[in-house]
């Protein structure tokens, strides 16, 4: 219940109390949350038995955990009916990202040289105009479109 909360942050809590409740209220004001807390709890735990109850014998292993999308996933992707194990560690995304990699700098290799020697650089010129105007494939710059 209280996993998230650090040593100073439950100091800073009881310190708060104690000014609030003072001294020789806190230990009745302590009881009357255990009280309620265990109360909620009682009343939680009959719900899901009648919960249980009403649906019937055929989800009497029903967990009322599957009800949170992360615990049903996680529960899922680990059901080996599937065979995602298999797939999932099969998987090796370092290689693939290897060779991913290996791939696009061979692709970039000839296109490089090729464009290159036109240009003097690896880099497409897009302020420069054509040599032929005829064969000028970029659309003409609207001003008012920007």
């Amino acid at each position: 219940m209280f996993n998230d909360i650090g040593p100073l942050e439950l100091v800073t809590i009881i310190v708060l109390a104690v000014l609030v409740f003072g001294p020789d209220k806190l230990p009745k004001v302590i009881q009357d949350v255990m009280r309620t807390i265990r109360k909620i709890r009682e009343f939680s735990e009959s719900a899901k038995a009648d919960i249980r109850e009403e649906l019937g014998p055929e989800f009497k292993d029903f967990d009322f955990e599957d009800l949170n999308p992360k615990t049903f996933l996680r529960k899922q992707l680990d059901n080996d009916e599937l065979g995602l194990k298999e797939i999932r560690n099969g998987f090796d995304l370092k290689k693939e990202m290897a060779e991913v990699t290996e791939a696009v700098q061979n692709a970039d290799t000839p296109s490089a040289s090729s464009s290159s020697s036109s240009s003097g650089s690896g880099r497409l010129d897009m302020t420069k105009k054509p040599e032929d105007p005829e064969k000028d494939d970029r659309p003409p710059f609207d001003a008012d479109a920007t």
